[in-house]
């Protein structure tokens, strides 16, 4: 009888167990469902007719919880996106050139810190040793591709290649910075990392590239384009979208900085091995992660071709692409072995956007936003000591950022120092020592110090970098030039390629190139100028008597690129 009732026992009990197991399943695959619902919402705008869209794949522990294509690949001939179209992936490709650097290293072909010109010996003496590691963290100093190009006389849409860039750089005499004083973005850095791949290896980087990195980890349909005549299926067309949509003309001939096209599951497999690598891939992908401070102690968080950040207090490792209408971002959160890849074919995709929400939705948290690290403001003392109007007096005048080409005014105003950055931006500078004072403004309260010796006012915000700008004129009144001295030609030696200024009768100033055509100048200060692209800012260089001697020329990542005015 106790046996017939244990039996009933335990079989009501195994009944039981499964019911709530199928419970479970069902409440989990509902769940499921609803993410899966909640991340497709976000493409909607993708799927609609006669329109470009792309790729998304999301894993979580090694499986894909969701991969779904949207819109078309081709517009004009209505062929759709799908999971296997290939995407051209833009500056996420140089965590793959990094990771060809790493695998030398791993093999002692090069050291990290090596001096690039043992490898490019044909490239100028800077007078400063650049180092591979400077080219992977983007700290050489080394003027970016595309402003030099555009300087030189390539129009938008123009071919931009490798051997374009080798040209331009062979003549090169001045960096934008000493190397690893600063951190600032250079895809040329990264076109000679490609350059010295090739040069060790004897092989051609797409080969290269193909036989010891893509083929290795997994990913088949991964490749190199070296050529914008190649044929490859499946690839799909990028557009640009202003009032309509355009077809983005492929001027981007260059690789090693980018160029690279792949799929949402090619580039899956590449992530997870932030989290669970492969064997004997443990040590190479840890090394991408290598970071080095600036000189003056700051620590970036740019590794070997990726970026290391936060998102929601997780680690997070990520890179964005962008060229011509193509758009690509890939994400990883290393320690809940989360991936995400969109890969999109039209410049206002906002999948920066997407990704977000992506993240927001699979770790159940709202509005974030990437940091670096968390930083604190200084906040406004009790008291503040008083300055006579002559101290304030002092300080008065126009500075200038040779790093960011930006200048600032500062002036007296109803008896308190003002600070302006831009027309309509004006905040108090409250004094808390003779030289020094905080910003009042409302979101951040920067510390602005002005050096005697120096001339400089130097602005610092939490832990962040300090910004420097030195004492430019004390005339707040810009418009005071001479714009005669002006006239003239301007040859640069390092473009070999000229322009000239000209004046017409109403006073205004204007550049002329022979492919840019005129370029109105506006005056910004005494004798700097700004224009449209690829001029950015002309500052106009004299001797001790006030005779024109030439004049520099900035772009973004390019800066002081010198032209000799022709006697």
């Amino acid at each position: 009888m106790e046996k017939k009732i244990m039996m009933k026992i335990r079989v009501y009990f195994l009944s039981l167990f499964i019911v709530l197991l199928h419970v479970l399943n069902s409440f989990g695959q509902t769940s499921q469902k609803q993410i899966q619902k909640k991340m497709d919402s976000l493409f909607t705008s993708w799927n609609v007719s006669n329109h470009p869209g792309g790729s998304v794949l999301v894993s979580k522990d090694g499986k894909t919880i969701f991969s779904k294509s949207y819109g078309l690949a081709n517009v004009e001939y209505n062929i759709p996106n799908t999971n296997n179209t290939l995407f051209n992936i833009g500056s996420i490709s140089k965590q793959f050139t990094a990771m060809g650097i790493v695998l030398l290293e791993e093999k002692n072909k090069l050291s990290f810190d090596d001096n690039i010109r043992k490898y490019i010996p044909e490239l100028p003496n800077f007078g400063e040793t650049i180092t591979i590691r400077h080219l992977l963290h983007h700290t050489s100093g080394l003027r970016d591709l595309h402003g030099l190009l555009g300087l030189a006389g390539w129009r938008s849409g123009d071919l931009e290649t490798n051997d374009d860039v080798y040209r331009i750089i062979k003549n090169q005499k001045e960096l934008n910075f000493k190397p690893n004083e600063e951190f600032l973005y250079s895809n040329t850095g990264y076109i000679l990392l490609a350059k010295i791949i090739e040069n060790i290896s004897q092989l051609k980087f797409d080969q290269w590239m193909k036989q010891n990195v893509f083929k290795p980890i997994g990913m088949k349909d991964t490749y190199v384009e070296t050529s914008i005549n190649k044929i490859v299926p499946n690839n799909a067309t990028s557009y640009y979208l202003r009032k309509e949509f355009e077809r983005a003309l492929e001027y981007w001939g260059y690789f090693g900085s980018g160029n690279i096209h792949s799929t949402i599951e090619d580039l899956n497999i590449w992530l997870q091995n932030f989290s669970t690598p492969q064997n004997n891939w443990e040590t190479a992908f840890k090394k991408l992660l290598f970071t080095t401070p600036l000189n003056n102690g700051f620590e970036t968080n740019y590794g070997f071709g990726i970026r290391i950040e936060e998102y929601s207090g997780r680690k997070v490792l990520q890179h964005g692409g962008s060229v011509g209408g193509f758009r690509a971002l890939v994400r990883t959160f290393p320690e809940e072995q989360l991936n995400i890849v969109i890969l999109s074919n039209y410049s206002r995709s906002n999948i920066g956007s997407k990704t977000n929400k992506i993240s927001d939705v699979l770790l159940n948290k709202k509005n974030n936003s990437l940091t670096k690290t968390a930083t604190t403001s200084a906040q406004l003392p009790a008291k503040f000591i008083n300055l006579s109007k002559k101290k304030l007096e002092e300080f008065e005048g126009i500075y200038w950022s040779n790093s960011e080409k930006s200048g600032r005014k500062v002036y007296i105003k109803n008896d308190t120092l003002q600070y302006s950055s831009s027309a309509g931006n004006e905040w108090h500078l409250l004094p808390i020592s003779k030289h020094a004072f905080i910003m009042n403004h409302p979101s951040i309260k920067p510390i602005v110090k002005f050096d005697s010796i120096t001339h400089q006012m130097i602005i610092k915000t939490d832990n962040n970098l300090p910004g420097i700008f030195t004492f430019l004129q004390s005339n707040l009144d810009i418009k005071t030039n001479d714009f005669n001295t002006l006239i003239g030609n301007y040859y640069s030696p390092e473009l070999k390629t000229m322009y000239s200024i000209s004046i017409d009768n109403k006073s205004n100033i204007y550049l002329e190139h022979a492919r840019h055509g005129i370029i109105k100048l506006e005056q910004l200060y005494n004798n700097i100028f700004s224009g449209n692209w690829p001029v950015g800012t002309v500052e106009i260089k004299r001797n001790e008597k006030g005779k024109v001697m030439g004049l520099r020329m900035s772009n973004g990542r390019t800066r002081n690129v010198w032209f000799e005015k022709a006697i």
